[in-house]
């Protein structure tokens, strides 16, 4: 399975995961804290994520391009589109919330109210996500950004026959989608009641009506890296500085003035997310550079491979059963470090072998059944 894969890109993915477990880690020390530092952890996790969203879309992106170039945009190869993506997300995502749901019945809890809306990834649609898998928002989020585009995409391009033009539309329609969902965010900041961060992020970051341009800048980056490839390549280190130099700048300033979504709603509504998203992208031309070398290519492949199923496992799965058998709270130290080891052996092996025995025999299945992408997907 490491053909066609892009280190780079496997890097990126490694990191995004990384940034996810390791904000999960502080959990096992302080299960509510006001401590910056912690705090500043738990959002680095979150922008995880947010490089997820923007992955996923610069991965996606280039797989329809690749269908517009093959004149593959018929809705034929739409479905065959969707098919690929399903058989790469929707069966480890059942297995999970199937587990979920036997380790909640095992917990004595009840379940939630809106349990069966988690099968159609409605759970969170234009409603705030609960606490129950709490990982499925990010899902729900990538599932809807795959079919609302690409749906839309292959409608368009039914009217277009120059390849030229395509390539435009595949452009003019991200933008639009884009725009069209800075209207729906205007009409969360007219009507919204904010009183703290977790309001916010329950309300408008974890809701898919308001954050599907999380994964078309995705669309944007792979556009602007085929168009104009040149100007990508020189100055890649020059992106990576403003990258980390927008990120900074952009916290240092949230900190000193403490720009809060319960005082300043606009900023975190239409600025915020964003931003993150730009520093994401500006990062990928110096990423897709590097080269795998010896043992480090190989952990780089051991995590981006296993990435998908260590987001799915770590949290719900590992962290909350292990708050229930045990109570973090009043340990020492030197426990807590105890516990957070058993949490980082379980998440890895458990990931494993979710990703050797399910998942990777349906990738195999899926490129055997249907037609393989040169864009690792």
């Amino acid at each position: 399975m490491q053909t066609n894969r892009i280190f780079g890109l496997d890097v990126l993915r490694a990191i995004a995961i990384l940034l996810v477990v390791v904000s999960h880690c502080t959990y096992i020390f302080y299960e509510t804290t006001e401590s910056p530092i912690i705090m500043a952890i738990r959002s680095l996790g979150a922008f995880g994520v947010d490089l997820f969203f923007v992955l996923s879309g610069y991965l996606i992106g280039g797989i329809l391009l690749k269908h517009i170039d093959q004149n593959r945009t018929n809705f034929n190869d739409l479905f065959r589109f969707w098919k690929r993506r399903w058989l790469r997300t929707l069966p480890n995502y059942y297995l999970i919330l199937i587990i979920n749901i036997g380790l909640l019945i095992l917990f004595s809890q009840k379940l939630p109210d809106s349990i069966f809306l988690y099968i159609p990834f409605l759970q969170n649609f234009s409603q705030p996500h609960s606490d129950f898998f709490n990982e499925a928002w990010s899902l729900s989020i990538e599932e809807y950004s795959y079919l609302i585009l690409p749906l839309i995409l292959f409608c368009a391009l039914q009217w277009v026959r120059r390849h030229h033009s395509k390539i435009i539309v595949f452009l003019i329609v991200t933008l639009v989608l884009i725009g069209i969902q800075y209207l729906i965010k205007a009409r969360f900041y007219s009507n919204a009641e904010v009183h703290s961060y977790q309001d916010w992020s329950s309300m408008f970051r974890k809701v898919v009506v308001y954050r599907l341009d999380a994964v078309y800048y995705g669309f944007i980056l792979i556009y602007v890296a085929r168009m104009y490839p040149y100007f990508i390549r020189k100055y890649d280190k020059l992106f990576l500085i403003t990258a980390l130099l927008l990120f900074t700048s952009t916290h240092l300033y949230i900190a000193f003035f403490s720009v809060l979504p319960q005082t300043h709603l606009g900023f975190y509504v239409f600025a915020y997310l964003p931003i993150l998203a730009l520093c994401c992208a500006l990062v990928f031309p110096a990423f897709l550079k590097l080269k795998k070398q010896g043992w480090f290519g190989s952990l780089i492949y051991f995590l981006s491979t296993r990435s998908y199923a260590m987001y799915l496992v770590n949290y719900s799965i590992v962290l909350l059963s292990l708050q229930k058998l045990i109570s973090f709270e009043a340990m020492p130290i030197y426990i807590k470090l105890g516990i957070l080891v058993l949490f980082l052996i379980l998440t890895l092996s458990l990931s494993n072998v979710l990703y050797r025995y399910f998942e990777l025999p349906i990738l195999k299945f899926r490129d055997k059944t249907y037609s393989k992408s040169n864009i690792t997907s």
